[in-house]
């Protein structure tokens, strides 16, 4: 029993050493030594696997990791991979619907219609009655495969741990671990299915958009099933056109639609890059929802606000929109937040609305949140990468038309479509009755007072806001001051036992006298270490 332990203990290790020279041979075959670039950073993902494609989807979400142009490439990842044989996936169905293959399905193409890292997509059809569907596949022990890196990663940002203490490495693993919550999530075809149902629910009304249907009783955790759509690529633009459709409409649909998501329903596309959208007379179809991103009421109104305050140049709106995003995880220095703020504001404040990038505001915006320890939803990251996606998209089908335009016309159309006039009188008069209710307590309140500080009882609490890097460097100078005061004593002390003929002795000299010097250098050597660090 413990010989079979120790041999499948090995083989582990064996994999692991083998893909980590995996590893090492894609860094080399890239040049890593010779520098790094947003596009070959980019490569170097795609070829290292879906686990690191991944990583770097995650890391595009998070503006605080690297500079603007490496998040824009990051959002171009693809998940592209080698097809699997044709036998693999007949044995993969077979396993799943515990049946032959050809009791479900009258044909299955044997090329696949796509190939990806952790999932190959092909065509067929059905038995029960001929419909026409696609078939998405998991490929066989990719959970093992992710798991392995994930295991891999971490042991690597606890080796960077020990040299370095600084944020950066915990924030990374705060990074794996929400990638590899999302990779879970993608990886549980029932999970994409309900994705479906509910963007299909939410897109209902509107004509210009839709997306598959699914299969519901042939969908499993590892196999999905969904309707065929016969479309073309919304960037190929020269096909597009040949078959009648608008470019330019259609980018302005797409915006609108996403716009819609983000602001109305809270629920939108987390990777809209253009193989995921295709185009079928003239109806854009929205694939791939295994990544979704939500937002909550209280995060849209948040964003609203944020775009209102920065159109009309007000810091203080801003500052109150940003903190509605996010939960503090310490306490604000809110002078240093108001002062950050308000240089973003300079910085756009020379811009029309209309030229705002908003990817590259968005994420400026959740830097700040991050410096502050502001800790926000997923969903606000994935906005912004899927912002700046979609900006990407509307560059190449539509150039002349602004998202931003159209983002500001969806604004002014949401306020006029959410304004209530019975609800905007039902506020106004609770916050009339309350304030008249806090005036008439006021001369009670004020004789409290009075009274209180009369009879010596009453307390201030003052917070003085930016006195905590002062009282830091005071401590941090009383406690160098306490050391130094510590070693002086035990120094005198023990050179005064040492003229004695106390024992036990070490070396002819007193015990105690030598265990004082050694403390005392100890505590030198930890001073002389602090004062250096600090320098």
């Amino acid at each position: 029993m413990n010989k079979k332990i120790k041999t499948a203990s090995s083989s582990k290790r064996l994999t692991s050493s083998m893909r980590l020279r995996e590893m090492l041979t894609v860094l080399r075959k890239n040049g890593i030594v010779y520098g790094m670039t947003p596009v070959k950073l980019r490569h170097i993902l795609e070829e290292l696997g879906p686990t690191f494609v991944k990583l770097g989807q995650v890391i595009s979400m998070r503006p605080n990791f690297l500079p603007h142009e490496y998040i824009y490439e990051l959002t171009k990842l693809q998940t592209k991979a080698n097809p699997l044989p044709f036998s693999t996936i007949k044995k993969i169905l077979e396993e799943e619907y515990a049946q032959k293959w050809d009791d479900i399905f009258l044909d299955i193409d044997e090329h696949a219609l796509g190939s990806a890292s952790i999932a190959q997509v092909h065509r067929a059809t059905l038995k029960e009655n001929n419909q026409p569907v696609v078939v998405k596949v998991q490929r066989p022990g990719i959970y093992a495969i992710i798991s392995q890196d994930i295991i891999l990663l971490k042991r690597a940002v606890k080796l960077l741990q020990v040299f370095n203490h600084s944020r950066d490495v915990i924030d990374f693993t705060v990074v794996l671990d929400e990638m590899w919550t999302i990779t879970k999530q993608e990886m549980d075809f029932m999970m994409e299915a309900d994705h479906i149902e509910e963007f299909r629910h939410l897109n209902s009304d509107n004509p210009d958009v839709t997306c598959p249907q699914v299969i519901k009783h042939l969908t499993t955790k590892r196999i999905l099933v969904m309707e065929y759509i016969e479309g073309i690529r919304i960037d190929n633009i020269p096909v597009l056109k040949q078959h009648g459709n608008n470019p330019e409409q259609l980018g302005y649909n797409l915006a609108k639609n996403y716009i819609k998501q983000i602001i109305r329903d809270g629920y939108f596309h987390a990777d809209p890059h253009p193989g995921n959208l295709l185009v079928r007379k003239g109806v854009i179809v929205w694939l791939d929802l295994g990544m979704m991103g939500r937002l909550s009421q209280k995060e849209r109104l948040a964003l609203k606000k944020a775009m209102y305050s920065l159109a009309k140049h007000d810091t203080f709106g801003l500052k109150t929109a940003v903190l509605m995003l996010g939960t503090p995880t310490q306490k604000i220095n809110h002078i240093k937040l108001y002062e950050e703020l308000d240089n973003l504001m300079l910085k756009y404040n020379e811009l029309r609305f209309e030229d705002l990038d908003l990817g590259k505001l968005a994420s400026d915006i959740l830097t700040i949140l991050y410096r502050h320890d502001i800790a926000v939803n997923p969903g606000l990251s994935m906005f912004a990468r899927g912002i700046m996606t979609i900006d990407g998209v509307m560059q190449i089908i539509c150039p002349k038309i602004n998202f931003v335009d159209i983002f500001k016309a969806e604004l002014y159309d949401d306020k006029i479509h959410s304004f209530n006039l019975r609800d905007e009188v039902q506020k106004l008069q609770n916050n009339g009755y309350a304030f008249f209710y806090r005036s008439m307590r006021l001369p009670e309140l004020l004789s409290d007072m009075i009274k209180m500080t009369m009879s010596g009882q009453t307390k201030v609490n003052l917070d003085l806001t930016g006195s905590e890097e002062p009282l830091k460097h005071m401590d941090s100078m009383i406690n160098k001051l306490i050391i130094g005061i510590i070693s002086s004593a035990l120094l005198l002390s023990s050179s005064i036992i040492c003229t004695t003929n106390m024992t036990p002795k070490f070396l002819e000299i007193p015990f105690l006298g030598a265990f004082g010097y050694l403390a005392a250098l100890c505590l030198c050597a930890k001073l002389l270490w602090i004062i250096w660090r600090d320098r």
